[in-house]
């Protein structure tokens, strides 16, 4: 046995020993700058309100005006890669492994294969804990800096799973909870990726076939995980891998901490699912983002805010409203849309009247400063007559997105009581009036090709346990964080390997193209043609 090998079953427990505490994790570097108020390493938030019309008629009110309040998180120079010259935020990474029985074979060598690829892309500031699962749990390895030496420990170790036994994800994730609670040190960024092909059948949870008296899929997250109070913690961000999983846990547990879930069922993929999320992790610029929004004319209240499964909250008095949006990626956007009360113009002299003000308030995570952005106030003109006023196409894209966004959850709850013929009736209807506002361009054109998908997957009972409720869910997931996830067959960017980039950030993209070019050099490696290795620039 090499000294790698002993090097980590050293150092790996079963969750089962009560007196190991998981206080052993590596020393993180000193790479993380205090930085003043207001100081950012690379710009600040770009913070954008769009007036659903330019102009509102001074005789006239309205109950429910809708503005979009638009964030665009600041980019990274390469971001991504694992050698950044520009500072970014390093990265604590629990990777929670299904090695069950049922992983036997390809699926195991898959995973194998696609961890291997995680790891040589985290940098050496980065940290690695993995922990398998089957019938118990165990950490593999402790948190431990990817450095060479550091990736030598996680490739013996991943390279040592064996498939067999059950399957128990809360044991996994309790794990998990303990690698991140027990430990010393903290990088500014953490996250857990969890992947199970099966389902839990330790732990007693109600399924959706009895969702009438409520599920209670939570039971599988340990408290730790779970948001509450305004608290920030690490997501898990969920993978179901193939058929048989169960994927309204992996959704519930997903949701529960603000990750995402995404659904591989093409297993070939799993490489390129994996670094689209480490993509993301890699890249993250801003945290513990808070959008709040003021009223400005005394007369003007917010009456709602269609935020998905970010939290947010109206003041009683309807004149403050404020949005939790937490981590963003390089590049990432968020879209949120609020209805307001407007009132009639006080005065004929009266011009425009300034509805509200947004301010953006967060951390910068390379530098750990805090940030306030100001947005310009959102301002509609007050004519005599608002007949020519100009429509904002950004705003009804949005519109167009939440409603198909509602409508595949009231499908989804329609297909989980049986009643099919009305889950397609509700998304066929849907697809219809998305392709009535096509002025939305390249993203309704994906949208009503995503509801295709979905209507045909939820038309059976059959179809809809075979694959619909898992992509379906999927789709819920993408669309309620505004965050790119994988699924089968493209909304959005369509890729040949049917990865899903939907919401995907430059970041994200370009660690799938490494993935895929990875994929390449290895197949080339592995098939020992010389001159086919010249052709694709893989040295022999």
């Amino acid at each position: 046995m090499g000294g790698s090998d002993q090097y980590w079953q050293r150092h790996s427990q079963t969750v089962a020993d009560p007196v190991v505490v998981f206080d052993d994790d590596e020393q993180v570097t000193a790479n993380r700058q205090p930085a003043p108020a207001g100081a950012a390493s690379n710009g600040t938030v770009v913070v954008k309100t769009h007036t659903e019309y330019s102009a509102v008629a001074r005789n006239s009110s309205s109950d429910s005006f809708a503005v979009l309040v638009h964030l665009k998180a600041p980019g990274m120079t390469d971001a991504g890669s694992a050698g950044d010259a520009q500072p970014r935020a390093p990265l604590d990474l629990v990777t929670v492994l299904d090695v069950s029985g049922s992983m036997h074979g390809q699926k195991l060598a898959l995973l194998k294969q696609a961890m291997r690829f995680v790891i040589d892309n985290l940098g050496p500031d980065d940290r690695l804990s993995v922990v398998s699962f089957s019938s118990g749990a165990r950490r593999v390895t402790r948190l431990v800096r990817m450095t060479d030496a550091g990736k030598a420990l996680a490739m013996s170790a991943v390279d040592s799973l064996k498939a067999g036994g059950g399957t128990n994800i809360a044991q996994g994730l309790r794990t998990a909870a303990r690698v991140l609670d027990e430990r010393r040190h903290r990088n500014a960024v953490s996250s857990v990726v969890l992947l199970s092909d099966g389902q839990d059948t330790y732990t007693t949870v109600r399924r959706w076939g009895s969702e009438a008296a409520g599920s209670n899929y939570e039971a599988l997250v340990p408290p730790s995980f779970l948001r509450a109070g305004g608290e920030w913690s690490a997501p898990i961000h969920t993978f179901g891998f193939g058929k048989d999983h169960d994927a309204a846990a992996m959704h519930v547990i997903a949701e529960a901490t603000g990750g995402t879930f995404s659904f591989i069922e093409n297993e070939a993929v799993i490489q390129d699912a994996f670094a689209q999320c480490i993509g993301g992790l890699l890249s993250v610029v801003v945290q513990e983002a808070r959008i709040a929004v003021t009223s400005v004319h005394p007369g003007v209240r917010v009456v709602s805010v269609r935020s998905g499964r970010y939290e947010s909250r109206v003041h009683e008095d309807g004149r403050e409203a404020t949005v939790q949006v937490g981590e963003l990626y390089a590049d990432e956007e968020r879209r949120f849309l609020l209805s307001l009360a407007v009132p009639r113009a006080a005065e004929d002299s009266d011009s425009e009247t300034v509805l509200v003000n947004v301010v953006c308030s967060y951390r910068d995570a390379a530098t750990g400063g805090n940030v306030s952005v100001t947005g310009e106030k959102a301002v509609v003109a007050r004519p005599e007559d608002a007949g020519e006023a100009e429509r904002s196409a950004e705003v009804e894209r949005e519109r167009v997105r939440v409603q198909a966004a509602e409508d595949i959850a009231a499908a989804r709850a329609e297909a989980e009581q049986g009643a099919h013929e009305e889950a397609v009736k509700i998304l066929e209807n849907r697809e219809r009036l998305v392709a009535q506002s096509m002025d939305g361009g390249a993203v309704n054109v994906a949208l009503a090709a995503e509801l295709r998908e979905m209507l045909e997957r939820v038309s059976s009972r059959e179809r809809y346990e075979g694959s619909g409720r898992a992509y379906v869910l999927a789709g819920m997931s993408a669309h309620a964080q505004q965050r790119a996830n994988s699924r089968h067959k493209a909304f959005g960017e369509a890729a040949p390997d049917e990865v899903t980039l939907s919401y995907a950030t430059p970041a994200m993209r370009a660690m799938v193209r490494r993935s895929r070019g990875a994929s390449v050099e290895q197949k080339l490696r592995e098939s020992g043609d010389e001159v086919s290795q010249s052709y694709y620039g893989v040295p022999p």
